[in-house]
């Protein structure tokens, strides 16, 4: 069972209140899996013609339900998403394969349609067989029940280790219609670039083709999610789906990922996917501290991502940060081993918009009683410039307490 932790002093001040998406019914049910008196299956149900793009983790011991989306989106089209809590389904052999297809053959029979329109997602302890049961016998309740006003149930439903649901929106002009884009997310640990323990849910009533579906999330995903990290563990679980159900009525002739029809759509898409990204961050696990981290001057973006990541998941910046501590001597270490090039000599590290350190060494107008309430804060900003050419990132992680250790020390129990 898992322990209930304090929410997290970061979250957001109330659920966003999420509109209607033409097309899209959804349910919950306590089914236990692994939690008691809370639901932990959701079925999200879409109309004919919906087209679904999706991004999946790297990781090379994914789960039987990533496995299943990436077959399932050469397809194109989706008709549902089935997601579980409690137990990932990864790592379970032939038992895990068997799980999946024995859900979408049941979701597939109650919806009138193919098993591969089925989507699925996992999400809990790795290497125990999930009975597929659990979901078959709850899925005709769950179809029965679909409505288009359940997205705060939908967060709650899809939590693990999380304190607070994830949700987001937003409404953009496409094609001479207001079309609306909806999203939720679970995660909190096992947090890194290719996603994370991470699941992601985007809902849009707009047309768009998949081919360009796909691209438009692609690059979404590469702006927010995977340039966030909370402990520097890349999940099997990860996967995030787009579906568009094309129910707002606009003409989806000519539409190109990257024409101009699709810029405003793609911009609010962006925006969403950066919320989402930003709240998953603020929740990780025993998180005080959100904290930002902007890299100028490497040897590409590339690099300057790689830099940034160094030193998002160094424990030690993670830690100094929880401290309150403004010790940028870690900041350098962590610029230094990222494996980039950086010129010692040029760097310059600036925390909270104070400038620490510069050409190779601490700025001697620096005085750390200047820096002391930025560090109390909750948002911490660190800024590197390392001194070759033009390259920039920014990511975003949060800071390492004693909470983390209590958090993933009891997570099976």
């Amino acid at each position: 069972m898992a322990q209930q932790h304090q929410v997290s002093p970061l979250a957001p001040a109330a659920f966003p209140e999420l509109p209607p998406i033409s097309g899209v019914t959804l349910a919950a049910a306590e089914t236990g899996i692994r939690y008691k008196n809370r639901p932990d299956v959701l079925l999200a149900v879409m109309p004919a013609g919906t087209t679904v793009a999706g991004a999946f983790t790297r990781s090379k011991s994914r789960s039987a339900p990533v496995d299943w989306c990436v077959d399932s989106l050469e397809g194109g089209t989706a008709r549902a998403v089935v997601i579980n809590a409690g137990n990932a389904n990864a790592f379970t052999g032939k038992a895990g394969v068997a799980t999946v297809t024995a859900v979408a053959k049941a979701a597939a029979k109650q919806l009138g349609c193919k098993p591969h329109e089925i989507f699925q997602a996992s999400t809990g302890v790795i290497g125990e067989p999930l009975d597929p049961s659990f979901i078959t016998n709850a899925l005709p309740q769950l179809a029965q029940q679909a409505k288009p006003d359940q997205w705060a149930m939908a967060a709650r439903a899809i939590m693990t280790t999380d304190t607070f649901p994830k949700a987001a929106t937003a409404r953009v002009k496409l094609g001479g219609r207001t079309v609306t884009i909806n999203g939720i997310a679970k995660g909190s640990g096992m947090i890194a670039p290719d996603m994370a323990t991470m699941l992601v849910f985007l809902f849009t009533d707009a047309a768009i083709p998949a081919k360009a579906l796909q691209k438009l999330l692609s690059k979404a995903v590469g702006k927010s999610f995977n340039c966030i990290t909370v402990d520097g563990d890349t999940s099997t679980s990860d996967t995030v789906l787009l579906f568009a159900t094309g129910a707002a009525g606009n003409s989806t002739k000519g539409l190109k990922a990257d024409g101009d029809e699709l810029k405003g759509f793609a911009k609010a898409l962006n925006g969403l996917c950066m919320d989402l990204a930003h709240q998953v961050a603020k929740d990780g696990e025993g998180a005080e501290k959100f904290i930002e981290i902007a890299i100028t001057g490497a040897e590409d973006d590339k690099a300057a991502h790689r830099i940034a990541m160094s030193i998002a998941n160094s424990p030690l910046v993670k830690t100094a940060v929880a401290g309150e501590d403004a010790n940028w001597g870690r900041v350098v270490m962590a610029i230094g081993k990222a494996g980039e090039k950086a010129i010692r000599d040029k760097l310059k590290i600036r925390i909270g918009g104070i400038t620490v350190a510069r050409n190779g060494m601490r700025d001697p107008a620096y005085k750390e009683a200047e820096i002391m309430p930025h560090m109390k804060g909750r948002h911490i900003v660190i800024e590197a410039d390392v001194g070759v050419a033009k390259g920039k990132a920014r990511v975003w992680t949060c800071d390492l307490t004693h909470a983390y250790i209590d958090i993933n020390g009891s997570y099976r129990s």
